[in-house]
């Protein structure tokens, strides 16, 4: 009697694999040294789940390139936050996976504003720069385990299978394309003094512009010869732009748009030792023309003080602000207001 496996079967064998960038390294790296921990072992967690969200991103960012893909770095020390669409992605990242038993800590299924539609479960491999998808569990299916199971909690720490995961990335792809949100409800977040724009998306890392010139390009930022695939059609000549280092990144301009996507264009030039040169555009992706009217594109300041300000017109190709310059360490931040949606990039030369 065969015992042989088809094709389709020794696939699913095998898990997902990313491969991990220099830049992924330096970019953890920069982001652990800002956690508060003084611990050196929550510090090297810190970091293993740094280069896990990045790793994640990446892998989202291909796999789902018509969704926005944004992450938030506020629980970093417990687990990675990357939001693709509407569908919010907690990482838990570990060293290994010997014992066969996933550890997910308790606050990040018990607290509201750390719960996430899926948790997904990565082995990061600093040495051998990869990072594997051991699986992913559902918030809901999280939840029905804890109660039905009774999983013990170790450390502050949920104790689970690794059985008990879906080993299948594909399906999680499955999910983000045919379900709602809506069907994978969360705990709502008790309302705060302070009010926050649901529509509004900020990143809350600082893409640092001195890097680029040294060829450190931080996950999301893409080459120009990248974007003008035919499945994406940049809408601009590069004959028209500075010299300089180039970098896009593809923006969802939301539901009020019909999910329409705009190309965000940075462009830095080093003008002497002291000053960097910045041009920023903003263009129209997706065999469009022209760029949505009434979008508004904004500089601001590190305080968040309104620096420079243009609108779209009917026909715009394009849209763009005034060239500026600043020293090395000067942060800023770029906002596009379209309708109800913001979304913030933040910056430092």
């Amino acid at each position: 009697m065969s015992n042989s496996l088809n094709s389709k079967d020794f696939r699913l064998l095998l898990p997902e694999v990313i491969w991990l960038e220099p830049e992924n390294l330096l970019l953890a790296k920069r982001i652990t040294s800002g956690a508060s921990s003084s611990n050196p072992r929550d510090s090297w967690q810190t970091y293993l789940n740094t280069l896990g969200m990045l790793a994640f991103e990446q892998w989202l960012h291909s796999h789902l390139p018509s969704r926005l893909v944004t992450r938030d770095t506020t629980f970093i020390e417990t687990g990675g936050n990357l939001n693709a669409g509407e569908f919010k992605c907690c990482t838990i990242a570990t060293e290994h996976l010997l014992d066969e038993t996933v550890r997910i800590p308790q606050n990040v299924v018990e607290q509201p504003e750390m719960t996430a539609h899926f948790y997904v479960v990565l082995e990061v491999s600093e040495e051998e720069q990869e990072v594997t998808i051991r699986g992913f569990l559902s918030y809901n299916q999280l939840i029905e385990m804890r109660d039905n199971l009774k999983l013990p909690i170790r450390d502050g720490c949920f104790q689970i299978p690794l059985s008990l995961f879906d080993i299948e990335p594909n399906h999680l792809l499955f999910y983000n394309h045919y379900l709602q949100p809506s069907e994978f409800p969360l705990p709502q977040v008790e309302s705060q003094v302070v009010s926050v724009n649901p529509s509004e998306i900020v990143n809350s890392t600082r893409t640092k512009l001195s890097e680029w010139l040294q060829g450190l390009v931080d996950v999301g930022w893409q080459a120009i010869d990248s974007l003008s695939s035919p499945e994406l059609n940049l809408a601009f000549s590069t004959r028209n732009i500075a010299e300089g280092t180039k970098r896009a990144k593809i923006i969802d301009l939301g539901i009020q748009l019909g999910h329409q996507k705009v190309a965000l264009l940075v462009n830095v030039l080093p003008e002497n030792q002291d000053k960097i040169n910045v041009l920023i555009q903003l263009y129209p992706t997706n065999r469009e023309k022209f760029i949505s009217e009434n979008i508004q594109l904004l500089l601001l300041s590190k305080g968040g003080k309104k620096l420079q300000e243009v609108n779209s017109r009917l026909q715009d190709n394009f849209i763009q602000l005034k060239p500026f310059k600043g020293e090395p360490g000067k942060q800023f931040s770029i906002q596009i207001n379209c309708e109800e949606l913001t979304v913030n990039e933040n910056f430092e030369l």
